[in-house]
């Protein structure tokens, strides 16, 4: 801890001035300014750029569903159209191929179909059947009892009239079970004839099992009107309606981003499939963040342990650089502090000296005239009232041995600032800073008793630092004990190479929360009268003379301090 001289002497207002920037306001505030600041330059990017990175994530995972949605409707599309135009254009060549009169004949019908069947491996024809323009079936083979239907009424019949060729809706007909037709046109004179063929729902469904179809896509065929043509597997089965709205299908491939029956986000693609009734609904769900490898809750969570990593950095670099910064500011004041203190205390040792010197002229002449004149005395045996005028002449010779105690005390204090070591006895030290106290002490009625155990050696250091330190310690001390208290010194050996003193007072104490601070520059406890400079530097100058200060004391019950002197300095 580095501490520098005693500034007792500065203006209490320029100290006053320093100490709010210098002991902790400021620094906190500067701390606080630079956490702040590098708070928000570092984590505003890293949310930034978090986020963004996961609405990019969020828009990729958005646009990968919709492509493969895409490719998925037109691969189905595809091969739903291919299998479809394969069985009309095999129905067509039957009808072409055979007359009316064999495609009349049951069993050229059996053969016909089973021979188609044998070829179009790929989803069979479940009947066949041959119908006349007033709509009767005239011939048919399959294993439903159809024979002489009349189909006139049916919607499909009056559909391939129209168009000549033509695929039917699933529905359930006469043998009650899901199916849809197709059937083909042939002219016959100025009528015409119908072959027409149909294939079980389950076929249909076969057709739409395709690579690349995850457990969560549906794929399923509905009519304009959104009634299934297929198994959906969250729809339900075949003839039921649709819960979501189907957009209007045209033979382009439609992909659109709606939300489902449950509101959950869910890529929709659509195409209508050419020559048919069909409209082909693809539905996959949009992979949740919450599920996906970067989601909402993992993002949040790296981002709240980045920013506690960051804001834990960030905290304890400003606690680290304001502590540098109020280190030096504090380094820098002092220095300059000391300086002006040199400066001061140089002045008062050369003012001093010279009244000192001043002083003792005027003694010496006083003492030599006392002298001459108590030789006269003497030398005349009845010299009228003898023993009065050698009295005064005693007192005039004591009171200049007491002035000139004094002076040579003030001169020994004008020597602090020669830095040197000589043999000191601490006890005699002692009692030269306490008789320069002596005079408050009486007035106050303050008891300061020094004892010092048998065997204290003498110590080599400097005599006017150990002036100082003393001096201000005492001061403290008559500062804290009220009028009538008492401050006891006490001067032992530590060991074969130390000395300890104890200065002992019954005063008001240091609270606990202020012990490990007193030695701080600026710290006081004395408002408007300390400088928070003198513990500080005296802690600094037994340190410096190889030795250590410590403090104990107890709020209300008095303070000890005590400092252990190297008998012999290095």
């Amino acid at each position: 801890m580095p501490i520098s001289p005693s500034i007792d002497s500065l203006d209490p207002t320029e100290v006053e001035a320093a100490r709010p920037y210098l002991a902790g306001q400021s620094a906190a505030r500067l701390r606080r300014t630079m956490f702040l600041a590098t708070a928000i330059i570092s984590l505003v990017p890293l949310v930034i750029v978090s986020f963004l990175y996961y609405d990019q994530y969020e828009r990729s995972i958005r646009a990968e569903a919709v492509e493969g949605v895409s490719r998925q409707v037109t691969n189905v599309k595809r091969s739903l159209e291919f299998f479809l135009t394969e069985r009309r254009s095999a129905l067509a060549f039957i009808v072409r191929d055979r007359s009316f009169s064999e495609l009349c004949n049951v069993e050229t019908l059996s053969r016909t179909m089973q021979h188609m069947n044998d070829t179009l491996a790929l989803g069979s024809f479940a009947d066949l059947g041959l119908i006349n323009a007033a709509g009767k079936q005239l011939c048919y083979t399959g294993p439903y009892d159809l024979q002489g239907r009349d189909y006139h009424d049916q919607d499909w019949f009056y559909r391939v009239g129209q168009r000549g060729a033509f695929v039917s809706e699933v529905f359930l007909g006469y043998r009650h079970s899901p199916h849809f037709a197709i059937a083909t046109r042939q002219e016959r004179g100025s009528g015409y004839y119908i072959l027409r063929a149909t294939i079980n729902a389950e076929v249909l469904a076969e057709q739409l099992v395709t690579a690349g179809l995850t457990p969560d896509d549906d794929v399923f065929l509905v009519n304009l009107e959104g009634t299934l043509q297929s198994p959906s597997r969250r729809y339900g089965t075949v003839l039921q309606r649709v819960a979501i709205p189907i957009p209007h299908a045209t033979g382009e491939v439609q992909v659109l981003k709606r939300d489902d029956e449950h509101h959950r986000p869910a890529v929709i693609g659509c195409s209508r499939i050419a020559d048919s009734p069909f409209v082909l609904v693809y539905i996959r769900p949009v992979v949740p963040p919450q599920s996906a490898d970067v989601s909402l809750p993992r993002l949040l969570v790296f981002l709240l342990v980045s920013a506690a990593l960051v804001l834990g950095v960030i905290l304890w670099g400003s606690r680290q650089f304001v502590a540098t910064l109020r280190a030096q500011n504090l380094k820098r004041a002092e220095l300059m502090h000391k300086v002006e203190y040199a400066n001061k205390l140089a002045t008062i040792g050369r003012l001093a000296a010279g009244v000192a010197h001043e002083i003792n002229n005027p003694l010496t002449i006083i003492n030599e005239k006392a002298g001459l004149l108590k030789d006269i005395v003497n030398l005349e045996a009845q010299f009228p009232r003898r023993e009065k005028v050698l009295g005064i002449v005693d007192s005039i010779a004591g009171s200049v041995a007491r002035c000139r105690k004094v002076t040579h005390r003030l001169l020994g204090f004008a020597k602090h600032m020669d830095v040197g070591s000589e043999t000191i006895a601490v006890e005699e030290l002692l009692n030269e800073v306490v008789g320069f106290l002596g005079k408050e002490a009486a007035y106050r009625n303050i008891t300061i008793a020094i004892a010092a155990e048998p065997g204290v050696p003498n110590i080599e250091s400097d005599r006017g630092q150990l002036q100082q330190v003393f001096l201000n310690i005492l001061n403290n001390a008559e500062a804290a004990v009220s009028d009538g208290g008492r401050i006891d010194i006490g001067v032992r050996p530590a060991g074969e190479r130390r000395v300890a003193v104890s200065i002992t007072d019954n005063g008001i104490g240091i609270p606990k929360e202020n012990l490990d601070r007193i030695f701080e520059p600026f710290f006081t406890t004395k408002e408007g009268s300390g400088t928070g400079l003198g513990l500080s530097i005296t802690y600094g100058i037994v340190q410096k003379l190889g030795g250590e200060i410590t403090v104990k004391s107890e709020a209300g019950k008095g303070t000890c301090f005590t400092v252990l002197l190297p008998v012999r300095r290095g």
